[in-house]
């Protein structure tokens, strides 16, 4: 139905000039070449939009400064988080994809039932202030990596390394951000099966159970608290999935959605994975109508820019389809079909 072959609408010029040029694709040692150096060029690509890290001087600096504090519930290490997201929030919508959003989310398909709402006075939590849970998730799962001691579900975190983390830049503004997005984390309500699919109970519960802020002269740092949902979310086996830096940098609540629903789906194992436009607007959340998010979604696929993937906008038969395809695979499958001239 949706297996004709396809064109990507954006092919870097310098890579069409070197498939061009017939004698560099001559014999599989220069295809090989050929290969890693596509690959070189499209992590580069892909690094553009992230912030160069800090001087090396800095950064030890910095180092030197987390091994000074005691390490009982502390952050230490790299300077950043590795972020990881969890599976079992990608699979329905917990998450605003607009910053103002009142109107609850519910969400009900095969048994699987979720209903996000805001306090009054507070929007719902949104798939921005989300960056903030996949920092904790990579730092959970870095634990269980290097420890055989359980993670703690209340985490102390410096203040620099999570504004780092969330790749952006110091400052009061910055603060002011991150507080507004925790407050929103704690305070929407959900009501979900998911995790709790035999019924033993039921209760409505943030993402968060607490969060504070402790500022001294030698001190800046927040203290946060998950709820119990989400640490079982988290701490569940092979229930995270690791995130690329550059997802920290989309600005469009529904490009992160399409990332998040890739991710899931199509992981980076697949060559591509298709998806229809209706259930891409159940799995959003959006409260706009169909129609509308229809719209959107197709000017959102042409841009066909979100780390990782190539999208392209299929029709047939009258439905629409998204088709999601690892960038990666999909220009080593070139430079493998490219037809080679021997001498």
């Amino acid at each position: 139905m949706v297996d004709q072959p396809w064109t990507i609408q954006k092919v870097d010029k310098n890579i069409l000039r070197m498939l061009a040029l017939k004698n560099i694709t001559r014999g599989k040692t220069m295809k090989k070449l050929l290969v890693r150096f596509l690959k070189y060029l499209t992590k580069n690509e892909e690094q553009e939009v992230v912030y160069q890290p800090e001087p090396q001087q800095e950064i030890k600096k910095e180092e030197k400064k987390q091994k000074k504090k005691p390490s009982n519930g502390l952050i230490d290490g790299a300077i950043r988080f590795d972020p990881r997201d969890i599976m079992e929030t990608m699979k329905a919508p917990f998450l605003s994809l607009s910053k103002n959003r009142i109107n609850p989310i519910i969400y009900e398909k095969n048994g699987e039932i979720v209903r996000v709402s805001a306090h009054r006075g507070q929007y719902i939590a949104s798939i921005y202030d989300w960056d903030i849970i996949e920092c904790i998730a990579g730092k959970i799962q870095e634990m269980f990596n290097s420890s055989k001691d359980i993670p703690p579900r209340t985490l102390i975190i410096p203040r620099r390394k999570l504004i780092k983390s969330l790749y952006k830049h110091e400052g009061k503004t910055t603060h002011k951000e991150i507080e507004a997005a925790l407050s929103r984390l704690k305070s929407t309500l959900i009501e979900t099966t998911i995790l709790n699919k035999d019924g033993r109970y039921k209760g409505e519960f943030g993402f968060l159970d607490s969060w504070e802020y402790t500022e001294r002269k030698d001190i800046k740092e927040f203290r946060i608290t998950l709820s119990q949902w989400l640490y079982d979310a988290i701490c569940k086996k092979k229930s995270l999935l690791k995130i690329e830096p550059a997802y920290f940098k989309i600005t469009s609540g529904l490009k992160k959605a399409l990332y998040r629903i890739a991710r899931k789906h199509a992981g980076t194992k697949n060559d591509n994975w298709v998806l229809s436009s209706q259930y891409i607007y159940e799995k959003s959340g959006s409260e706009q109508d169909f129609k509308k998010f229809k719209y959107d979604l197709k000017k959102t696929v042409s841009d066909n820019d979100i780390p990782t993937y190539l999208m392209e906008w299929v029709e047939d038969d009258g439905k629409t389809y998204v088709r999601f395809t690892n960038r990666e695979k999909y220009l080593e499958k070139i430079i493998k079909s490219a037809p080679s001239f021997s001498e």
